[in-house]
C-alpha cells in the first residue's frame, strides 16, 4: 500500500476521535472541541497531501480514486451530522448533502461494474474544500452576530457548491444512469 492511501486510511481512522473530542465538551471540558478542531485540520490536510503525492509521484490508484472521495464524505458527514445533534446546523441542509453523498456514490458503483472508475470532479473538490473550511470555521463557536453571519454564508455556499456539483456528475456521467453502465 502506497502512502497516498495510507494517508487515506489515516483519514478514516481519525474520524472516531475526532466525533468524540467534538462531541465530549460537556463530558471532559470545553479544550475538547479544540483537540477535535485539531484532529479534524489534520485529517483534512491529509486529503490533500495525499492527491498531490499521488499524483507527483505517479501513485494512483483506483483504491485511492474510490476511498479518496469515500473518506472526505465520512469526514464531512460526520461533522455535518454533529453539528445537527449540537444545534448549529439545519438537519434539512445535512439531509440534502448525505442525499447527494449517496447518488454519488450510487453513480460510483454502478460505473464500477463495468469497470468504469469515476473520480473527483473539479466541483466536487471545491465541494469538499468549502464543506471542510466551514466546518473548521464553526466548530469554535465563538458567537456574536458577525460571525453568525459569516457561518451561515458558509453553510449556504456548501448547500448551493453541494447541488451544482450533484448536477454536473450527473449531467458528465448521464451515460452510466441511461446505459445502466454500458460505456
Amino acid at each position: 500500500m502506497n502512502l497516498p492511501n495510507k494517508l487515506t486510511i489515516l483519514r478514516v481512522i481519525l474520524i472516531p476521535f475526532f466525533v468524540v473530542f467534538l462531541l465530549a465538551a460537556d463530558a471532559i471540558g470545553p479544550w475538547s472541541v479544540y483537540v477535535a478542531l485539531a484532529i479534524f485540520v489534520i485529517a483534512s490536510l491529509t486529503d490533500m497531501l495525499d492527491g498531490k503525492i499521488a499524483r507527483k509521484y505517479n501513485l494512483v490508484t483506483n483504491f485511492g480514486k474510490f476511498m479518496d472521495p469515500l473518506a472526505d464524505k465520512l469526514l464531512v458527514v460526520s461533522a455535518l451530522v454533529c453539528y445537527v445533534d449540537l444545534g448549529r446546523i439545519p438537519s434539512w441542509v445535512v439531509l440534502i448533502i448525505i442525499a447527494r453523498e449517496f447518488i454519488i456514490s450510487g453513480f460510483r458503483l454502478v460505473a464500477a461494474e463495468s469497470g468504469v472508475v469515476i473520480a473527483a470532479s473539479y466541483w466536487g473538490k471545491i465541494k469538499t474544500t468549502v464543506q471542510m473550511v466551514t466546518i473548521i470555521f464553526m466548530m469554535p463557536n465563538f458567537g456574536g452576530t458577525i460571525v453568525f453571519w459569516i457561518e451561515q454564508v458558509l453553510i449556504y455556499a456548501s448547500l448551493i457548491l453541494t447541488v451544482v456539483s450533484l448536477i454536473d456528475y450527473l449531467v458528465k456521467n448521464k451515460n452510466i444512469l441511461l446505459d445502466g453502465g454500458k460505456i
